[in-house]
């Protein structure tokens, strides 16, 4: 009886697919000419995270959106998919317009704002009539004729979105944030402590600096106390 309890207990702990975190790291878009790429994923102000070569036969070069915590690969001999094949790679925005506004000024041809007459239907110019999350679009093409697709959402589906960081990462977070909130405290409003930690957690996952999203944290309280 104990030898099954233990076996028992051991396979209980062991983790299934429903539990393991299995967080999308990149995507591999397929470009003719990498250089070219390079160049427009740049223009758009992503980050270059790397440029690697071997030889003349392989590259890789990695962006990441801002705030994204899902990067992209151009390169080559990367993948067999046709260049251009990749369409409606989402990019979820809290504003479309400034989203859109940012983009046309770097030189990007973006579609006007839409949105679509029902699930599955035609699209319709301009936004969701009734503000929905989730209901309006803007679409552009990098060189290849790779697709991206804008999305507005304001308010996500419960469950989505909370955060993007492991337990151990969340938990180094909170202590710096606890840290660097002491000198900040202080000189503070009341009760601002939760505008200031969530912005700062949130800062520190898309890559800035403590020192940035120290900041960040007091910005977003003195915009919420004005």
């Amino acid at each position: 009886m104990a030898s099954t309890q233990t076996s028992h207990d051991h396979a209980t702990q062991v983790p299934t697919a429903a539990t393991v975190d299995l967080k999308l790291e990149v995507v591999v878009l397929p470009v003719t000419d990498v250089d070219r790429a390079k160049r427009f994923y740049e223009s758009l102000g992503w980050r270059l995270d790397a440029d690697f070569a071997s030889g003349d036969s392989w590259r890789v070069v990695q962006f990441t959106p801002p705030g994204s915590p899902c990067s992209i690969h151009v390169g080559k001999g990367l993948t067999t998919a046709a260049p251009g094949s990749f369409q409606n790679l989402y990019l979820v925005v809290a504003d479309i317009e400034a989203a859109r506004g940012e983009l046309v000024a770097r030189g990007v041809d973006v579609s006007e704002v839409f949105h679509h007459a029902g699930f599955g239907g035609p699209r319709v110019p301009g936004r969701d009539p009734e503000g929905h999350s989730y209901g309006t679009y803007a679409t552009f093409r990098d060189p290849d004729g790779n697709g991206w697709l804008l999305q507005e959402i304001k308010t996500r589906l419960p469950g989505r979105g909370l955060s993007n960081s492991d337990v151990a990462t969340l938990t180094e977070f909170l202590r710096e944030a606890e840290t660097r909130h002491g000198d900040y405290g202080p000189s503070a409003p009341k009760h601002h402590w939760s505008e200031w930690y969530a912005a700062y957690i949130v800062a520190r996952e898309q890559g800035r600096t403590p020192d940035e999203a120290a900041k960040d944290g007091a910005y977003h309280v003195e915009r919420a106390h004005r």
